[in-house]
């Protein structure tokens, strides 16, 4: 049992000696290293918008319709937006419609929609400044949004159309792609 033990061990010691001979990697075939300046620097990201966030954001048509929702985005080998793919119609996701378009197809809002049936989803901050120059008085007041301010997503997209129309474009099917 001892002879077997012993042999064992200087066979593993004799396998890893080859590892530990081997030279390092040429430095243009290694990982870049991160700097300690850029890693301490904040990417500029304010004003983007997170993909998650985009899954299930409603689209619209100019006159307000609900045309259907966004389910999916597809992106290039780049992570450029290739197409968006929309669920037009259906009813909890049973019946619905998807159709792929581009990204320049949609316009996305910040802002809530307005309807003559509801009020703003929003609340508004109003700021009231007043200058007095002399017999003069200046009154500016400023809206801003808070209650969405830097979420990181639009309220909705826009895009033209009726939903008759998205419906009769051809469906988009993953299988067919595979």
């Amino acid at each position: 049992m001892q002879k077997l033990l012993a042999a064992a061990l200087l066979s593993a010691a004799l396998f890893s000696v080859p590892g530990y001979a081997q030279s390092p990697q040429p430095a243009d075939r290694a990982a870049p290293a991160a700097t300690t300046a850029s890693s301490q620097e904040k990417m500029a990201l304010k004003g983007n918008w997170r993909a998650s966030k985009l899954m299930g954001l409603d689209v619209y048509n100019e006159a307000n319709e609900k045309l259907g929702d966004i389910n999916e985005l597809i992106l290039d080998k780049n992570g450029k937006v290739a197409a968006v793919i929309i669920g037009v119609g259906g009813f909890l996701g049973m019946g619905e419609h998807d159709i792929a378009v581009s990204m320049d197809k949609l316009k996305f809002v910040e802002e809530p929609m307005r309807t003559s049936s509801t009020a703003p989803a929003t609340t508004k901050e109003t700021t009231t400044k007043e200058t007095t120059t002399g017999a003069a008085t200046t009154t500016t007041t400023t809206n801003a949004r808070t209650s969405n301010a830097n979420d990181w997503t639009p309220d909705h997209a826009v895009m033209s159309g009726t939903k008759e129309q998205l419906k009769a474009m051809p469906q988009f099917k993953y299988s067919d792609y595979n």
